[in-house]
């Protein structure tokens, strides 16, 4: 028996006219209601759309309809809820197969080899689905009606088949638990530190140039904890976030936090990211070399760019565009700003952040075709990838007006999450510098309209209260 079935590529005609692969089979009466347009698969009830998922003798379902029902079906129905439905049909086609003769017996054998081949798929990549006991339950009691097929297979191999999948499935599932541990090296901002910066001799003063002064080198470190950010990022996370997200401001879960933690963590990145460059910006006493510490990081950004990291890039641009780096103005006057003046264009805004999409296609494309994981690295700008999910989850309904689920929404949800999971198994092809990421993950982030204050002094009355107002704080707190 063979453990793997024919694929097509997921998502391979980018939703075009094969998108769904197998798209009509004839399956006689089993599925009554689907509805196709242009030969794809647009809607259906929930019950015919499980149906789909289910192989027979003579069908299995296409990988990208596996991926796309999975991952969407979470929304309608409970992963435990959704394997005791699997089941259940999954005993009807095996009663049908159950006469006995020789022929009937090869059919069984193949029916089995499907259950086990759509159970492999779904464990490997939604294993988050079997975290509950009631889904392992359930997986258990199909994994038990297929095992009777054994009798029918050759030397335990159905029984081999089911334990190694089981086995991987409990891997996964630990592996993820074990990443919680991430959250010690996240940093809390510390407060309050701009007081000692000019009590401090400059020498003693540890920076980000003291630890690497070459632009490309921190670029490349800065996308190797990218990548070790996203690759814990699973299309179920991603999901949740669709079902539950109720504002662009808080994108979170709120039923299930743990689901969502990791999405957290990786927005953390960002946020502490910024607030480090704005922060190693702000400290320098010194406008000469506090002007060489701006244009390091214009460079860092631009090599971040050449590199297809965008999500570094933006969070470096968003650092220097922080209210206490943007008014450093003596500083500013003594930057060659034409370089950050090209990449403010590359994230303007404007027209839906045109100018960043388009070099994301174009970093996307040249991934495609890549031979080397230099050319493959595609980390796009994760807010802007969550907003984009968020918008098409908002402007399309997830039924349609006589109940059906609205499956095209799905495919195009799908095919997104799809693109970054695509991106994110990009192995870094940059080697771990220890001592550099151990300051980016550690280096402490000072209070900074302190820091930028005691860099450039207030300007205009509005600066000076505020700054008389954190002197004050100050010195109730010593």
């Amino acid at each position: 028996m063979r453990e793997t079935m024919p694929q097509t590529p997921i998502f391979s005609s980018m939703l075009g006219s094969s998108c769904s692969g197998q798209v009509q089979p004839d399956m006689g009466e089993r599925c009554v209601d689907p509805v196709y347009q242009d030969g794809n698969l647009v809607s259906g009830s929930l019950e015919a759309l499980i149906e789909r998922l289910v192989p027979t003798m003579d069908y299995y379902p296409d990988r990208t309809y596996i991926f796309t029902f999975l991952l969407s079906s979470r929304v309608f129905i409970h992963p435990h809820e959704l394997l005791a439905k699997v089941g259940q049909i999954c005993i009807k086609q095996k009663q049908q197969l159950e006469v006995g003769t020789e022929a009937e017996k090869a059919k069984l054998k193949s029916f089995a080899a499907k259950i086990i081949q759509l159970l492999k798929e779904w464990t490997e990549t939604f294993p988050y689905d079997f975290q509950d006991e009631k889904s392992m339950k359930e997986l258990k009691e199909i994994a038990h009606r297929i095992t009777q097929c054994d009798e029918v297979g050759e030397n335990g191999t159905v029984k081999k088949i089911i334990s190694q999948m089981t086995q991987n499935l409990l891997m996964a599932l630990s592996a993820r638990s074990q990443y919680q541990e991430i959250r010690e090296k996240f940093r809390q901002p510390v407060t309050d530190k701009g007081t000692i910066l000019k009590t401090k001799p400059q020498s003693t003063q540890k920076d980000i140039l003291s630890v690497c002064c070459d632009p490309l080198i921190l670029a490349q470190q800065l996308t190797y904890i990218e990548l070790e950010r996203v690759s814990n990022i699973y299309p179920e996370d991603l999901m949740q976030i669709v079902s539950h997200m109720d504002s662009l401001d808080n994108h979170k879960c709120r039923s299930d936090v743990t689901k969502t933690y990791n999405l957290e963590a990786y927005d953390n990145w960002f946020n502490c990211l910024s607030m480090l460059v704005a922060t190693e910006i702000c400290r320098v006493v010194k406008k000469k070399q506090r002007t060489r510490m701006v244009e390091f990081f214009i460079d860092v950004a631009r090599e971040c760019f050449n590199i297809g990291n965008f999500n570094s890039m933006m969070a470096i641009i968003s650092g220097m565009n922080l209210s206490p780096v943007a008014r450093l103005k003596k500083t500013w006057s003594k930057v060659k700003t034409a370089k950050f003046d090209v990449l403010e264009h590359h994230m303007d805004p404007s027209s839906n952040f045109c100018n960043y999409r388009t070099a994301l296609q174009g970093a996307a494309q040249r991934s495609q075709t890549a031979n080397s994981s230099r050319e493959k690295i595609v980390i796009p700008v994760f807010n802007l990838f969550i907003k984009d999910i968020y918008f098409l989850h908002k402007i399309h309904t997830n039924r349609l007006p006589n109940g059906q689920i609205n499956f095209k929404k799905f495919w195009e949800i799908s095919r997104q999450i799809h693109d970054f999971l695509t991106w994110k198994q990009v192995e870094c092809p940059f080697e771990k510098d220890k001592k550099i990421q151990t300051y980016l993950l550690t280096a402490p982030i000072y209070t900074l309209f302190i820091a930028s204050f005691e860099s450039e002094g207030p300007e205009n009355h509005m600066e000076k209260d505020s700054w008389k107002t954190l002197r004050t704080t100050l010195l109730n707190r010593a």
